[in-house]
């Protein structure tokens, strides 16, 4: 079981990397398209915070994400995840900054017709509300932040060599949160859809430390997103460059408007908070960090008046915006067709009934 569950995991991982060389752009590429960050260098603090937000905090989104669909076998699970996979392969290759949440989700729609599964209307709901909010308060942070920021800046008005340095610094700390939270929020989208099928038990670290199952298989998913990171070189430049020019000021606005985002619709403590003081809950869903880190770079522009919002390159943006619409809808079709694949050629159960699922 243990070997065939790893061979099954293999498209979640292939997912998690293909997630890693598009979304790490997110976090870094207004860095590195300033230049203000080696590549490498980013590449490799992004990887090493992905794993710590998604094996500390990936719990949330990832229940928020099981509820549009449970997939109830490993050979569904493998298959939804390949058909994310290769569709964000595909849209990396074309440098889009596309969103990972939406193949994943349309894997799944794809999924609950080939089962006859009904899908929550009300989860489905509640994640493309996120599509849209998400873009919306990445601008609204991002034009926020820089007028700030900016203010700020004129006050002190600090030697230039400072400036530069300590905006690199910033660079640095921003993109290490922004990873943190590209690993808590998006590790549902990776490795979610095993979640309900995984064998992995409890392990015990030397007395010190505990790995739920949950988390065993968060770490292994994260891992692959980190290795991924490594090949975002080009959506990296597509972030930082293309859309609109990007200074290092406005890079630094860009990761934390971005990091926010995420944060918000991941960290349960501030769902409790909100709670409490009797605000809507606010849905802990998966969202798309592309759309986030695109709305604040629009967000940006408009911040800096007429002449930045004329600088916004409206083709690309064109180009991205169809990316988003076309990612769902293919990542279903291709799910949908493979599991009768799989299910047909290859004999493997894609899906349990509802009786079997319930034990019957």
């Amino acid at each position: 079981m243990g070997l065939t569950f790893f061979v099954f995991l293999s498209s979640g991982l292939l997912l998690g990397w293909s997630l890693g060389a598009n979304d790490a752009a997110n976090v870094f590429g207004t860095a590195v398209g300033s230049r203000m960050l080696r590549f490498s260098t980013a590449a490799a603090v992004c990887a090493v915070f992905v794993v710590l937000g998604a094996v500390i905090s990936g719990a949330g989104p990832s229940h928020g994400l099981g509820q549009l669909g449970a997939v109830n076998a490993l050979g569904g699970s493998f298959t939804v995840a390949l058909a994310a996979a290769l569709t964000l392969y595909g849209m990396t290759k074309l440098g889009l900054p596309v969103s990972t949440t939406q193949a994943v989700v349309g894997g799944i729609v794809g999924w609950n017709l080939f089962s006859s599964t009904r899908t929550d209307l009300t989860a489905l709901t509640r994640i493309v509300g996120s599509w849209v909010a998400a873009p919306i308060l990445g601008a609204l942070f991002a034009l926020v932040l820089y007028r700030l920021t900016d203010r700020a800046i004129r006050a002190t008005k600090p030697h230039i060599l400072w400036l530069d340095q300590w905006t690199r610094i910033g660079l640095l700390a921003a993109g290490a949160l922004g990873a943190y939270s590209l690993g808590a929020n998006n590790i549902a989208n990776v490795v979610g859809v095993f979640i309900p099928a995984s064998p992995l038990g409890d392990i015990s670290l030397g007395g010190v430390l505990t790995l739920t199952g949950q988390q065993r298989l968060f770490l292994l998913g994260a891992l692959a997103i980190g290795v991924g990171a490594f090949f975002s070189r080009r959506v990296m430049m597509t972030v930082g460059k293309h859309i609109v020019t990007v200074g290092p000021v406005g890079g630094w606005v860009v990761v934390i408007a971005q990091s926010l985002v995420l944060l918000v619709f991941s960290s349960q403590s501030l769902q409790a908070l909100i709670m409490r003081v009797g605000l809507p809950a606010i849905p802990l869903v998966p969202v798309s960090s592309s759309q986030a880190v695109v709305g604040a770079v629009c967000g940006l522009a408009l911040a800096r008046g007429l002449k930045g919002a004329r600088q916004i390159r409206w083709s690309v943006l064109r180009n991205i915006a169809l990316g988003w619409v076309a990612t769902p809808a293919i990542a279903a079709a291709i799910s949908y067709f493979a599991l009768f694949f799989v299910q047909n050629v290859f004999e493997q159960p894609v899906y349990q009934s509802a009786m079997v699922a319930a034990g019957q």
